[in-house]
């Protein structure tokens, strides 16, 4: 028998690596299209930054579309799925209402099918698109663990579980701690709220009717409470930047906001509320590089929420619908 050579030993290891990314047992991992459809990531990639270009807002609305994703079924693009006459989906609800971005999932999608025939998942398309996002806004561009497949679901009544913005820390705490996310990943995550907008309704009760009493929110800087009524007159749908002084700089900001009681949300600046969320908002709003990096390593957590993976879901041919 022939001696083996070492380029037939690196062909039979890149095949093992390839066919790794198929068994039926796989797991999340970074690199895990690089045999089945090398192209997926620049291709995502490609198709983020063009629909930023025309519209730098989009990038934000791609992030907040992978975290409705994963906190409502896990992340398996269940948030892409389009109502149909026996049944109401998860984008059609209020909470869901303002989400952005499905058209540029839709055009990777498309793009990807087109050299990769039902290999790279929505799931992953968005998880890759929310990663490009936060580069854009000059975040870390972190490894992104795929291998998703998509679900089969998507009921309206399940939205439940988005964290909604006027919870104080005691209710807002368990949405994350059920889906496997830490109270500092929880700190961390909203970390997002630096980039992006929102509109008036999200927050008015903060504004005119707090507690139910027809007050504003004393705990609400007088100065911003004021510069917020301006923008949103009462029963208006106006919209304004989460982060007024960087709104498209993924940066400390946000942090800095509460510690001078200027969070938008009451989701937002209940996280001044304790000593130790307190204490862990100061380190953030003073350490850039430790909320990037922070952020990025509770981005890939949040990416494992209840995914599918082997022969679990499936690979849509068009991310709107089941196949």
């Amino acid at each position: 028998m022939a001696p083996v050579g070492r380029g037939e030993m690196l062909l039979a290891l890149v095949v093992a690596l390839c066919l790794s990314a198929t068994t039926t047992e796989a797991q999340l991992r970074v690199g895990f299209y690089s045999c089945i459809c090398p192209q997926a990531e620049l291709i995502v990639r490609q198709e983020v930054n063009k629909a930023v270009r025309a519209n730098p807002g989009i990038a934000a609305g791609l992030l907040r579309l992978h975290f409705h994703d994963c906190f409502v079924r896990g992340c398996d693009a269940s948030v892409l799925i389009d109502s149909t006459r026996g049944n109401t989906a998860e984008k059609d609800t209020i909470p869901n209402s303002s989400l952005r971005g499905f058209e540029v999932i839709d055009s990777a999608k498309r793009r990807l099918e087109a050299v990769c025939r039902r290999k790279v998942s929505c799931s992953d398309i968005l998880a890759f698109a929310a990663r490009d996002s936060i580069a854009h806004y000059k975040g870390i561009a972190y490894q992104v663990p795929a291998g998703r497949r998509d679900g089969r679901v998507s009921k309206a009544a399940e939205v439940i579980d988005l964290p909604p913005p006027m919870f104080n820390l005691t209710l807002l705490t368990p949405f994350f701690t059920k889906k496997g996310l830490s109270q500092d990943d929880m700190i961390v995550l909203s970390g997002a709220h630096t980039v992006g907008i929102s509109h008036c309704p999200s927050f008015a009760a903060r504004l005119y009717n707090f507690s139910g009493a027809g007050t504003t929110d004393p705990s609400l800087d007088c100065g911003y409470a004021a510069q917020l009524k301006r923008r949103c007159p009462p029963r208006s749908n106006n919209v304004v930047p989460m982060d007024p002084p960087s709104p498209i700089t993924f940066d400390t900001s946000y942090y800095r906001n509460l510690l001078v009681n200027r969070g938008l949300f009451t989701s937002d600046q209940t996280l001044m509320s304790t000593r130790a969320t307190a204490a862990k908002v100061r380190q953030l709003a003073g350490n850039p590089w430790l909320f990037q990096t922070k952020f990025a390593a509770a981005m890939v957590k949040m990416g494992n929420i209840g995914v599918l993976s082997g022969r679990k879901g499936e690979i849509r041919a068009n991310c709107r619908r089941m196949n």
